[in-house]
């Protein structure tokens, strides 16, 4: 089920849990398993975390201004597709949605 506040943002959509699409290792179409990709702890060694560690640390403020813009009404959904054959993962571009839900097909 879909609904539609705008043409090009949507609101809820229920996705089925198994969709059949285009296995780039196969080379076939084939039954995929969707999930949701999980965010992971973003690592304290990179070199930006390090750069942003380095500026805000002592008395000083904050090193860039406040974003003043408002935020965005909805988030980007990243899905992961595994080949149910070769069980290969894929990712595919994500979509913006308010709610998201896998649903048995």
């Amino acid at each position: 089920m879909v609904a539609f506040a705008h043409p090009r943002l949507l609101i809820r959509m229920k996705m089925p849990k198994v969709v059949k699409q285009y296995c780039p290792k196969c080379k076939k179409h084939t039954d995929h398993e969707v999930e949701r990709v999980k965010t992971r702890p973003r690592s304290e060694l990179k070199a930006g975390q390090r750069r942003f560690r380095r500026a805000t640390a002592g008395y000083g403020g904050f090193p860039r201004p406040k974003y003043e813009g408002r935020q965005k009404p909805t988030t980007k959904i990243p899905l992961r597709y595994r080949c149910k054959v070769c069980k290969k993962a894929h990712q595919k571009t994500c979509f913006r949605v308010k709610k998201f839900e896998l649903v048995e097909a």
